[in-house]
C-alpha cells in the first residue's frame, strides 16, 4: 500500500483563483511529501513502504454542444471543449503556469458556464520530476542505493507521457475522460527537465515569443543587443539571461519591480557554465512573458525536433527560424532573404508522428508581420522590397551533402516543388509548430549558390555574416514587436486547430 499525503477529495469552483489556489495546495503537498521522504532515503533511513504523491486534475463536465462565449472571447480558437462530456487533465508547476492555468480555467467558466472540479488524480509525480532547481541529492548515492529507489518511488513512465493527444492518434477508452490539454502533466514535467540540459537556462525563464537559429553568428549578436538592452534604463525588457542562468538586471531595476521574476532576480546571479550546452538559450525579459527567447539549434533536423518537442509544453505565442540557407534560383544573390510560404519536407525526423500527406499551411498573420519588419528595417517598399527578398517554398533536408548524391536526384525534386532556398531546419521547425498548436514562421538569408557554382569559402563567408547577421536579427525581433502590439489572440489561428480540439491553448 502507497504511503500518500493527505488525500485532497474533489471540489468543485466557479472562481479560476479559487482552483488555481488548490491545484497549488494539492501539488505543494505531494512534493513535499515526496522530497522529505526522498531526503530520509538519501540519509540511509528506512521508509516505511512505496512513497507516492499524485498530480492535481481539473475536470470539466459540459451537457451540451453551445456555448456562452462572451464577445471579448469570440474569437479565439481554444478555451472551449468540442461537445458534451467529461474532460480532464492532470497539472503541474503552478508556479511556473499559474497565469497559463488562470487564463484557461477562466475561459471554460466564462464559455460554459459551468464549474470546475479540482482534485488528486490517480496519476503519479515521478521522483524526480520532484526535484527542484539545482537538486542533485541523487547523486550523493551509491549505485546499490539507487538501485534500491525502483522499489520505493515512482520513476518516470514513458506509456503515460507519449505525444498521442497532439498526434490525433489517442483513442478515450470506455469510461474514460477525454483531454482537456494537448500534454499530460508527466509530460510536461519531462520537458521542463529536458530544457534545462539542452539550453542551460530554467524553464522559467523562457518567453512566450522564440527565435531558433543555426549560426553562432546570431547569438552573439543577440547578446550584444541584450546588453545593450541592459545599459537602457527606460527599455521595454526587465533583465537578460544567459546560459547557467546568468543574470544581468536592466539599469536601475529594482527586482521586487519585477513581477513573476522578482524571487528570481532577487540576488540570483547565476554561474556561467564551463562549456555551453546542446543547443543554448538566451533571454530578453519581459514581466508580462511577452519577451524575446533565442535558442542556438545548431544544424540538423533532430536538433530542431528536439528542442521543439520540449519548448511546445511551455504554450508559446510563436516561434520564427532565422538562418541561413542555400539559394536555388540563379537570379538570388548573396544575403537575400526568403520568407518561407510552404516547405518540402525531406528531413525525416517527424514522419511517424506528422505523415508527409499533411500540409503545412503558412500562417497569414506571421508572414505578414515578417514582411513588414523587413521593409521597416530595410527601409525598402514595393518593387524595391521584392529585390532583397523572395517568397517561396523551402526545402529541409537531413542530407547535408546533398549536392554530391549522384545523378541530380535532390535537384530534380527541389525544381519539381519549386523550392527557392534549402536548408536542414525550417521544414521541421514548421512541422512540429503546426503538430503543437504554435504559430510558425520560417525567414531565411541565402548565404551560398551550390547549384550555381557559389559555395562559401572561409573569408567571404566572414565578410557575409558581418554583413546580413545584423539586420537579419533586428528583422526577426521587428516582427515579433509587430506580432506583439497587435495581441497574442490573433495568433492562435483556426487553421492549427482540429475537428474535436482540446480546449488549453
Amino acid at each position: 500500500m502507497p504511503y500518500m499525503p493527505p488525500f485532497a477529495p474533489p471540489t468543485r469552483y466557479t472562481h479560476a483563483a479559487d482552483a488555481l489556489a488548490q491545484v497549488r495546495s494539492i501539488y505543494d503537498s505531494g512534493l513535499a511529501h515526496l522530497r522529505d521522504a526522498m531526503q530520509r532515503f538519501v540519509a540511509g533511513g528506512a521508509l516505511p513502504g512505496r512513497m507516492r504523491a499524485c498530480y492535481p486534475f481539473v475536470r470539466v463536465h459540459t451537457h451540451s454542444s453551445s456555448r456562452q462565449t462572451v464577445a471579448a472571447n469570440a474569437g479565439l480558437s481554444y478555451g472551449f471543449v468540442a461537445g458534451p462530456g467529461r474532460y480532464e487533465t492532470t497539472l503541474t508547476r503552478p508556479d511556473l503556469f499559474a497565469r497559463y492555468y488562470a487564463e484557461q480555467f477562466r475561459l471554460l467558466l466564462e464559455n460554459h458556464q459551468v464549474e470546475l472540479e479540482v482534485g488528486t488524480s490517480s496519476h503519479p509525480i515521478p521522483i524526480h520530476f520532484s526535484f527542484v532547481e539545482n537538486d542533485h541529492i541523487e547523486g550523493t548515492m551509491n549505485a546499490e542505493r539507487r538501485a534500491l529507489m525502483r522499489d520505493v518511488f515512482d520513476l518516470p513512465d514513458l506509456h503515460a507521457m507519449d505525444d498521442g493527444i497532439a498526434n490525433g492518434t489517442h483513442e478515450v477508452r470506455q469510461g474514460e475522460a477525454q483531454p482537456l490539454a494537448l500534454f499530460t502533466a508527466a509530460r510536461v514535467d519531462y520537458s521542463l527537465h529536458r530544457l534545462r540540459h539542452y539550453t542551460g537556462t530554467a524553464p522559467e525563464w523562457f518567453q512566450n515569443f522564440v527565435l531558433f537559429t543555426n549560426y553562432q553568428f546570431y547569438i552573439d549578436e543577440f547578446v550584444r543587443l541584450g546588453h545593450e538592452a541592459m545599459m537602457d534604463e527606460h527599455s521595454e525588457y526587465i533583465a537578460f539571461i544567459e546560459p547557467g542562468n546568468v543574470v544581468t538586471r536592466r539599469r536601475g531595476l529594482a527586482p521586487e519591480k519585477a513581477g513573476f521574476f522578482s524571487h528570481l532576480l532577487d540576488g540570483s546571479q547565476g554561474t556561467p557554465p564551463p562549456r555551453l550546452p546542446q543547443m543554448p538559450a538566451y533571454h530578453l525579459v519581459r514581466e508580462d512573458h511577452s519577451g524575446i527567447s533565442m535558442v542556438n539549434i545548431g544544424v540538423g533536423p533532430a536538433n530542431a525536433k528536439t528542442i521543439t518537442d520540449h519548448i511546445a509544453v511551455l504554450r508559446p505565442h510563436a516561434w520564427m527560424m532565422l538562418g541561413h540557407c542555400a539559394g536555388l534560383r540563379p537570379s538570388q544573390e548573396l544575403g537575400d532573404y526568403v520568407l518561407a510560404h510552404a516547405y518540402v519536407r525531406e528531413d525525416h525526423v517527424l514522419d511517424e508522428e506528422l505523415p508527409l500527406w499533411v500540409p503545412i499551411p503558412a500562417l497569414s498573420e506571421i508572414q505578414l508581420a515578417l514582411e513588414k519588419a523587413v521593409a521597416d528595417v530595410t527601409g525598402l517598399q514595393g518593387p524595391a522590397l521584392k529585390t532583397i527578398m523572395r517568397t517561396g517554398t523551402v526545402a529541409s533536408t537531413d542530407n547535408r551533402n546533398w549536392e554530391l548524391l549522384p545523378n541530380n536526384t535532390p535537384q530534380r525534386r527541389f525544381s519539381q516543388s519549386r523550392a527557392v532556398a534549402l536548408d536542414m531546419e525550417s521544414a521541421t521547425i514548421a512541422a512540429n509548430g503546426f503538430r503543437f498548436r504554435v504559430p510558425y514562421g520560417t525567414l531565411l538569408c541565402v548565404s551560398d549558390k551550390p547549384l550555381h557554382g557559389e559555395i562559401k569559402l572561409p573569408g567571404m563567408a566572414n565578410h557575409f555574416y558581418r554583413e546580413r547577421v545584423e539586420q537579419h536579427l533586428r528583422i526577426g525581433m521587428a516582427a515579433i514587436d509587430i506580432l506583439r502590439s497587435e495581441g497574442a489572440s490573433r495568433l492562435h489561428s483556426r487553421k492549427l486547430r482540429s475537428f474535436a480540439e482540446v480546449a488549453f491553448q
